[in-house]
């Protein structure tokens, strides 16, 4: 009693806050059912323990704190867990802030640099880039040619090349050349800026799901205490000689076989073996709203890059010309040797994994956003585009027509020129992940509508979608045309879960009803998503919506159980077929049928830690 006493007045002061809250507004939770049951079993077991023996003789000697503390801890455990998942997403905003570089190289009037704050560039401001640096605010570049890396914000694999007038954004990388920019949007008003605002708009707006549990408790709670009321009543009123003894211990009985004991385990059980049965396959759940959303999805949108695909341009064709692969590659490596440009970096892995050892490069010169020269065994040696072929004087001959069927099918074509003479081609494209297909197709099987939503050119992800068999793509999209496009498939009643992994799909996975991030992605798609898989393996998101509507179904069935129980229970505690059978309820047996209903909750939620995913 003693132990008890601090755990239900001190432990259990948000139900009594919030039974006491309800009971003011006329209505009736899950707090209620608490409130009133774990009161119950303290009042009656404290009334026995500090009666005499004539208050034992008929009372009985059972006492029931046990279910009054278990109850609390096991409610109270719960909504922790669910507090701790939710209070990241404050930490997803506080990542995305600091993604904007805290200082910028100013151009004065007099045409001096200083270093200044980022927070301090106005508008109208000149600023110098150079490589590797990140830019500080939106703008455009009025001076220089450079190589910007946009993953964070379009999710786009390949560099984009900026000239005089073209848009920069901040916090994007410089990958190589220097330019300057003049400033046109800061703070808030930056690319950047926007897409925490859109995070921190849908992140506040998502309404909590509403518990099943509640929504019967409105009913329950109230029904339970009267038929509580009108047993003491009738066992006082209709007896010729009223029994008060026998009266409270049936009142309590009521009470205590109506406690939410099975009821406060029917959703917490099945979501914690659940979410232990989903962790042990990789795939991470924020709580039970979130896994309640994904039993229930319908349309499914896939990022492209670094989602479906693996995220880096790999060498997908080579073809040589007047020389062989082996030739292609030695020269095109050698003369990448030095380079940290994405494209650089794919030659020179595809060149080791053909066993192809790089020679040394003298004279290297990089065009950015065109290409690089250099001379490698003795030989100039060009490897670039089209447009820098032509500018070294290199036929191009009949070879247009392969360059733009490869380019059609979403890869980037290089171009290699040896002495003056074309000597072969090179593709590049972001290969699809291996499981992509299989993963694709279970969607499919589950009976979900799916999207590929990309930032990347209207090719590359047409390519990626033929492969995949997904008919509706849409490319191009930055953060607020990702997110604006999930709204309007919700405004059609489609409950949609967005799959991504990178900054820029942070504002779509807090506006879908389901975010689910790739593990290998951002720390900040990983925070604002309600579903997480480890690693990059897609095929845990059907794994992930097969393990939610099993769960949804075992709390069904555990609600149905439980209340089951009660529908028997609560007539036999009442004493009403104590007139014609001579049955009735003690209160130690009320806890014995309380106790076997948690475990058949129990029990009934542990089969999902043998379900099979696949």
């Amino acid at each position: 009693m003693l132990a008890t006493i601090p755990v239900q007045f001190w432990c259990g002061a948000p139900f009594l806050i919030g039974a006491w809250r309800a009971l003011l507004a006329g209505t009736a939770d899950m707090n209620s059912l608490v409130a009133m049951g774990t009161l119950s079993a303290t009042a009656f077991s404290t009334l026995v323990s500090l009666g005499g023996e004539h208050r034992i003789r008929a009372l009985g000697s059972a006492v029931y704190f046990d279910s009054a503390t278990g109850i609390i801890t096991l409610v109270l455990l719960g909504r922790m867990l669910e507090n701790r998942a939710r209070n990241r997403a404050s930490s997803a905003i506080r990542s995305l802030m600091s993604l904007a570089p805290p200082r910028a190289w100013k151009i004065l009037e007099d045409g001096t640099e200083t270093e200044i704050e980022a927070d301090a560039v106005a508008v109208g401001d000149r600023l110098r880039v150079r490589p590797g640096e990140k830019v500080p605010v939106d703008g455009s570049v009025i001076e220089g040619i450079s190589t910007i890396d946009e993953s964070m914000l379009t999710g786009e694999s390949m560099p984009v090349t900026k000239n005089s007038g073209d848009s920069v954004f901040g916090a994007t990388l410089n990958v190589d050349g220097t330019f300057i920019m003049r400033a046109e949007k800061v703070g808030d008003g930056t690319a950047l800026g926007h897409i925490i605002e859109l995070v921190h708009a849908a992140q506040t707006a998502k309404a909590p799901v509403q518990r099943l549990a509640d929504r019967i408790s409105a009913v329950f709670v109230p029904t339970v205490l009267l038929i509580a009321v009108v047993t003491l009543t009738g066992w006082l009123v209709i007896p010729t000689q009223p029994d008060v003894g026998r009266a409270l211990v049936q009142f309590v009985s009521v009470l205590i076989i109506a406690c939410p004991c099975a009821l406060g385990l029917a959703t917490p059980a099945a979501i914690m073996v659940a979410t232990g049965r989903g962790a042990r396959q990789g795939i991470l759940m924020k709580g039970g709203p979130a896994l309640e959303a994904i039993g229930r999805l319908d349309t499914v949108i896939l990022d492209k890059t670094g989602t479906v695909t693996l995220g880096r341009p790999r060498v997908t064709t080579i073809q040589a010309l007047d020389r062989t692969q082996a030739e292609i590659l030695f020269h095109a490596s050698s003369l990448e040797e030095g380079s940290a440009h994405p494209l650089a970096r794919a030659i020179r892995e595809n060149a080791k994994e053909m066993g192809v050892t790089p020679g040394s490069c003298i004279g290297f010169t990089s065009v950015s956003g065109r290409g690089v020269r250099g001379v490698v065994d003795g030989q100039v040696t060009l490897l670039g585009n089209v447009q820098f072929l032509q500018e070294g004087e290199i036929e191009i001959g009949n070879h247009e027509a392969r360059i733009e069927e490869l380019s059609s099918e979403g890869a980037t074509v290089v171009l290699l020129a040896i002495g003056g003479q074309l000597a072969g081609l090179i593709a590049l494209a972001d290969e699809i992940k291996p499981g992509s297909m299989q993963a694709i197709t279970s969607l499919r099987d589950l009976g979900l509508d799916l999207h590929l939503v990309s930032g990347d050119h209207p090719a590359s992800v047409r390519a990626v979608a033929r492969q995949l068999g997904i008919d509706k793509t849409r490319a191009g999209s930055l953060p607020g045309d990702k997110a604006h496009y999930i709204e309007q498939l919700r405004s059609r009643g489609c409950r949609v879960a967005m799959v991504g992994d990178g900054i820029n799909d942070a504002p779509a996975l807090s506006t879908a009803d389901v975010g689910i991030a790739i593990g290998s992605g951002s720390d900040i798609a990983l925070e604002t998503a309600d579903l997480t898989l480890v690693g990059d393996d897609l095929r845990n998101v059907p794994r992930g919506i097969r393990l939610s509507r099993a769960t949804l179904r075992t709390i069904r069935q555990n609600l149905f159980w439980a209340f089951a129980y009660n529908v028997i229970g609560i007539p036999l505690a009442a004493g009403l077929f104590y007139p014609v059978l001579g049955w009735t309820l003690s209160p130690l047996f009320a806890g014995g049928a309380m106790a076997l209903s948690s475990v058949c909750v129990l029990t009934n939620s542990l089969r999902l830690a043998r379900i099979t995913l696949d």
